[in-house]
């Protein structure tokens, strides 16, 4: 080896510089080939892929476009078609109750106590009123009549709470086949002659009187205008039969207007829907130009004419057609229909190609834009970027040539060394030692340093980890065991009661930590009488989970000790504020129904109110005065509330975490929301009721934490010849 201007010829640092001569003049040149040879490339690449491109995405969009289409015009048309239908169910089920409850008294008229009803009064505008109008020619007077009307006002209140229970119903009324009309409904004012005398409607000539008496049976009328409003809507009315005879008919009505908000409300951007009826007349769109009619009754100029779409309407009449192209006049249309059951339309949504084919153009315009002005660019760029990297690989060789001579004495040996004492440390001894050759004075030693230091750290932290790691298996492994006890404990409501039919029962808690303090109990105290608990205990976690299996058990032995519901609370809270040092309480709802005759008992001890559902009806909150809770006050008296089941009832019990549920803005589910998703499906039994309660949390709260135990608990009664 040779010493020639401090460096010697054939050590470490002159290898350094040979291979770093090599290795970068080698690398350069290649690289400068390779890049040289594809910029050629590419910009023929280019040109060619973009013109490709286009044609991909052009068609790709267009495939993706329709797809988007039929899938929303899809969506939208039986969202119509069921919103629709449901509305017609609706009304229809409305006019049956007053028929069944006007027949009733037609049946027994003696049994009945007369209601008189007052004629319209402008004061009552606004208000549900039931009111009473006279057909042309009737003698108001006479003793009949006043009969009549104090034999149909027994009907009022039913009639004013069916119209607040259908927001979209324009009136429900009874007209008597003796002239007397009463009619329900907030327009007081429209019922009077500019002179203010009270008007006189001829009822007994209207469509919806004459059809229903002389077809019977319920009848969905044409459009017709309303005689008081003169707005255009759709009456649904039954007969009232006494001994074979038409005494009188029930109808009800709504206003085509609240369809047609309806209908705007499903809209899609460009899009546009309207209805048809048997007679293949368009009574009903959201257009308001074009083919279109806006308003109920209009006649389109030209799509009579046009045979493809009237064979559409035909098509759409009888069953669901799917999305269709129809060409009408110079226009393509998407076209969706699907024919409605309770009534004999059909919805149809449309949308103009020409607005779905727009922004494909304008995409296919601008993109080629894009890549013509990119290319361009592109070219440029390469020019710049080859004489770019020329001189940045010359600057970074003589650069990285002075640096390597410089710095490889003072780096290399150091560093080799350092590294070489680091590799070789075994696992059980990861120290790292300060020595004399790593002193340099410079970055080199404070590295060295450094690794001294943060050895003995690691080594510390490993100690600790290893001792926190096995404390936290230990502390999951209790949480799981805990979690796993607290699940047994609660009855699993798929085999409890496997073989009864007098009843169902399903029930579900999920705590929001690894133990809750919810809980929820079924079980027979005899063949038939069925004790039903659902608890929620203050607070959180074990305490929590403690205390519920306490209650829990105390709770249960008194019901099968014979207590009744109140006086089992009583009982229970006796014994929990005896040594109740943390102040914990728990809220209660219990009950026991006789499986036998449908009759029961409950006590509630500060708990959510429950909610009911009869047999054909929906669920409704159930609210009374509650008792406190339990664990708060000794010697309290629990106040019990009586009630009764018949087969097809259901009961929906829960404790707070299910209204109390928040979204990400820390906004409540509330139990309106929860009354909503236990009305999803009216013949859903316990077990579908509650995975509609909690999937609508789930969506409701989707993003935000879980804060409370949600503990959920329904029953629906069969009876005993089940």
């Amino acid at each position: 080896m040779k010493k020639i201007w401090k460096v010697i010829i054939g050590g470490i640092q002159s290898k350094i510089l040979n291979l770093m001569l090599f290795t970068f003049l080698a690398v350069a040149g290649a690289y400068l080939a390779v890049i040289m040879y594809q910029s050629s490339q590419l910009n023929d690449l280019v040109t060619t892929t973009n013109d490709s491109q286009v044609a991909s995405i052009s068609d790709i969009s267009e495939e993706t476009m329709q797809d988007l289409i039929e899938g929303n015009l899809l969506r939208i048309t039986n969202l119509n078609a069921q919103s629709i239908d449901n509305t017609f169910r609706t009304l229809q089920s409305h006019v049956e109750f007053m028929n069944e409850y006007a027949s009733r008294l037609y049946s027994d008229p003696d049994a009945f106590k007369p209601v008189y009803i007052s004629e319209p009064d402008p004061a009552n505008q606004g208000f549900t009123t039931a009111q009473i109008i006279y057909d042309e020619g009737v003698d108001r007077d006479s003793a009949s009549v006043r009969r009549t009307i104090g034999l149909i006002g027994n009907m009022s209140n039913l009639m004013e709470t069916l119209y607040n229970s259908f927001y979209n119903l324009n009136s429900c009324f009874i007209g008597t086949a003796d002239g007397v009309m009463m009619i329900v409904d907030s327009e007081s004012s429209n019922k009077f002659n500019e002179d203010g005398s009270v008007k006189t409607i001829p009822y007994r000539e209207r469509n919806w009187y004459k059809n229903a008496a002389e077809q019977g049976g319920v009848q969905i009328s044409e459009i017709e205008t309303d005689y008081f409003s003169g707005k255009i809507g759709i009456v649904c009315s039954i007969p009232v039969w006494v001994d074979d005879k038409v005494i009188a008919v029930v109808g009800a009505d709504f206003f085509l207007e609240n369809i047609k908000e309806a209908l705007n409300s499903n809209v899609m951007n460009g899009g546009f829907s309207f209805l048809v009826n048997q007679q293949e007349d368009i009574i009903l769109s959201t257009e308001s130009a074009g083919y279109f009619p806006l308003e109920p009754g209009d006649e389109p100029s030209e799509m009579s004419e046009t045979k493809e779409f009237m064979n559409f309407i035909h098509e759409a009449l009888k069953e669901e057609t799917g999305v269709r192209t129809v060409r009408i006049g110079n226009e393509t249309f998407y076209m969706c229909g699907k024919p409605m059951e309770n009534v004999s339309w059909a919805a149809v949504t449309c949308m103009n190609k020409e607005i779905t084919d727009l922004p494909l153009k304008m995409m296919y315009y601008e993109y080629k834009k894009i890549n013509q002005e990119a290319e361009q660019r592109f070219s440029s760029s390469i020019r710049q970027s080859r004489l770019t990297l020329i001189v940045l690989l010359l600057i970074i060789f003589l650069i990285g040539l002075a640096n390597t001579a410089v710095l490889s004495e003072r780096i290399v040996k150091p560093l080799s060394k350092m590294t070489k004492e680091i590799g070789s440390m075994a696992s059980h001894d990861l120290r790292f030692r300060m020595k004399d050759p790593y002193r340099t004075g410079d970055e080199i030693q404070v590295l060295a340093e450094t690794f001294e230091d943060l050895s003995v750290k690691l080594n510390s932290y490993i100690d600790e980890v290893k001792t926190v790691t096995a404390e936290n298996v230990r502390i999951s492994s209790d949480f799981r065991l805990a979690r796993d006890i607290q699940a047994s404990v609660l009855p699993d409501p798929t085999t409890a009661f496997e073989g009864r039919k007098d009843f169902e029962i399903y029930a579900t808690m999920d705590p929001a930590r690894e133990v809750g303090g919810d809980f929820y109990d079924f079980f027979l105290i005899d063949e038939n009488h069925l004790a039903m608990v659902i608890a929620d205990v203050s607070g959180k976690g074990v305490p929590a989970a403690l205390f519920m299996m306490i209650a829990k058990a105390l709770i249960k032995n008194r019901l099968l000790d014979g207590d009744s519901p109140g006086e089992a609370l009583a009982n229970v809270n006796r014994q929990l504020t005896e040594s109740n040092t943390r102040d914990m309480f728990v809220t209660v709802w219990c009950a026991v129904l006789d499986l036998k005759t449908g009759k029961g008992c409950a006590a509630n001890g500060g708990h959510e109110h429950p909610a009911l559902k009869r047999k054909g009806g929906v669920y409704e909150l159930v609210k009374y005065r509650h008792s406190p809770a339990l664990g708060m006050l000794s010697e309290l008296k629990y106040a019990e509330h009586e009630f009764s089941l018949e087969p097809g009832d259901s009961v929906f019990v829960y404790t707070d975490g299910v209204p109390e549920a928040a979204d990400p803005s820390m906004n409540q589910f509330g139990t309106d929301r929860m009354i909503d998703a236990l009305n999803i499906n009216e013949n859903a039994g316990p077990q579908e009721t509650i995975y509609n309660v909690t999937n609508s949390v789930g969506v409701f709260s989707e993003g935000a934490d879980q804060f409370d135990d949600i503990t959920m608990l329904c029953i629906r009664y069969n009876g005993k010849n089940q």
